[in-house]
């Protein structure tokens, strides 16, 4: 989950109970389906960018993971046929739900950072004590979610324990910190969705206490965006 793009595209909010902390993402339906779910799509570019009064400033990879939620019918040749010719290469992920909760067990630490620094990212540069701090939050979200019987995606992430995953994590919101690439991936995204941001966090929560995990450093880390989270 270590990505360019930190913030989802969002135009659509998750539909089943089973999946109801699903963060907002690109849908593609098909109108002609009985079933929604059965049907759907659900995608995450590896892009971002922010508007500024006169221009777009954005990064595009050119990548994208796409697939529907776990146990629906397979869109994989649909999916191909769709993105043929558009220069993107395509991920296809059969269990998009997992997918976007480990997203969202990511993205809620970079959150926090950006609402503890009134969206000014740059404010931690150098303060690897923090970006450990951030690791070590999202590697708590992580284990609960594998704890509670969801699988950890993308499988380039399951050996989170390791250090290797965390000192790709710190060299990661280190840059993020001391460059252009913290406002663009995330902290303009983060300060424009306030309210998705605190609805992520109060349902993971949710299901972190539903099923007994053990989180201080995410609760410590809330306590220092509380200014911004709503309730």
């Amino acid at each position: 989950m270590v990505a360019m793009a930190v913030s989802a595209l969002a135009v659509s909010p998750a539909v089943t109970p089973t999946e109801a902390i699903v963060p907002p993402t690109f849908a593609v339906t098909s109108c002609a389906s009985a079933s929604f779910v059965s049907f759907s799509m659900f995608a995450f570019a590896s892009s971002a960018g922010h508007r500024e009064q006169d221009r777009v400033v954005s990064v595009d990879l050119k990548k994208i993971t796409i697939g529907q939620l776990r146990g629906a019918q397979s869109n994989e040749q649909l999916i191909q046929k769709i993105i043929a010719g558009t220069g993107y290469k395509v991920t296809y992920e059969p269990n998009m739900g997992d997918y976007l909760l480990c997203h969202a067990a990511f993205v809620l630490p970079v959150a926090f950072a950006c609402y503890k620094t009134d969206g000014d990212l740059k404010r931690l540069k150098g303060d690897t004590a923090y970006f450990n701090k951030m690791a070590d939050a999202n590697v708590e979200g992580y284990r609960a979610l594998k704890n509670s019987g969801h699988a950890i995606l993308p499988k380039d992430d399951e050996e989170f324990e390791g250090e290797k995953y965390r000192k790709i994590c710190v060299k990661f919101f280190t840059l993020m910190c001391a460059t252009g690439l913290g406002k663009v991936c995330a902290s303009d995204h983060a300060m424009n969705a306030i309210e998705e941001m605190s609805t992520l966090n109060r349902d993971l929560k949710k299901l972190f206490e539903e099923n007994g995990a053990s989180y201080p450093v995410w609760k410590e880390m809330e306590k220092d965006a509380e200014k911004y989270l709503q309730k």
